[in-house]
């Protein structure tokens, strides 16, 4: 497994692929590069396709310390400089959809355009937002099980495959405690509308069942935004329905990238 080192910190990758714009998959909250398989194999018929493990998270180191999506962002710029990517498309998912709009802010020299798939909240509505502060107070204090039922109750559809539940389970719980909470601290603190008014690429938006941002809520914060809306899946629709999201994201480049 390749490597590149930022600030101390080793960031593992895979790289395959050839053709332009590259593509940067960036996965979400104690997640793994695996969970974009079906659009890295698919997106490398033809283009160059690198998928990242966040600090924190697979195969990269895990530091103790915060985790905010501003460090993430900086990462995925060092990694396309260091691979000499170019501009980039960047498919984030979840928290790892935040993580592209903070890219596509921070870093529009590295950013050909953006794909959030139902990225984390820009805004947390207050009762979401105390239930996350609680299950981070849990992690904290050694109990996962609010972590595992927010997973498996609210994150998925009563209609998806339960394998496919379980091996996420498997993959997210496995994350380190103390990532596990400082990411999500990290979630909490981002300023989703500030970053918003401030990222000028072209971007597009992938809402699940049900939507963690309303599709009109993202049209007023991000006024260009293209939104698209996945059918028969819930938060992991690049998991449950990969053709959905890959023709999504294919007619996003034809069009506006």
């Amino acid at each position: 497994m390749p490597t590149i080192v930022r600030d101390g910190i080793k960031l593992a990758y895979e790289d395959r692929g050839a053709g332009r714009p590259a593509f940067v998959f960036v996965h979400g909250w104690t997640c793994n590069r695996s969970f974009f398989a079906p659009q890295a194999e698919y997106f490398a018929r033809r283009h160059r396709v690198v998928s990242l493990d966040l600090r924190g998270h697979g195969a990269s180191d895990k530091p103790e310390g915060p985790y905010p999506i501003a460090a993430y962002a900086d990462d995925i710029a060092h990694v396309i400089g260091q691979l000499g990517l170019g501009k980039v498309v960047a498919v984030g998912h979840s928290m790892g959809g935040i993580t592209v709009l903070q890219l596509g802010a921070a870093h529009p020299d590295k950013t050909a355009g953006i794909v959030m798939v139902d990225p984390a909240p820009l805004v947390f509505p207050p009762e979401l937002k105390a239930g996350v502060e609680a299950i981070v107070s849990a992690i904290e204090a050694g109990n996962q099980e609010p972590r595992r039922q927010f997973i498996a109750n609210n994150l998925f559809m009563p209609s998806s495959d339960k394998r496919l539940v379980d091996e996420v389970l498997k993959v997210m719980m496995a994350a380190p405690s103390h990532v596990a909470a400082a990411a999500m601290k990290g979630i909490l603190a981002f300023d989703g509308p500030a970053v918003a008014a401030r990222c000028q690429v072209p971007a597009l938006h992938l809402a699940a069942t049900p939507p963690l941002n309303p599709p009109h809520l993202m049209s007023q914060w991000l006024p260009t935004v293209v939104n698209g809306w996945t059918v028969g899946a819930g938060h992991f629709n690049m998991m449950e329905v990969p053709d959905q999201v890959n023709a999504m994201i294919e007619g996003f480049l034809r069009h506006h990238v």
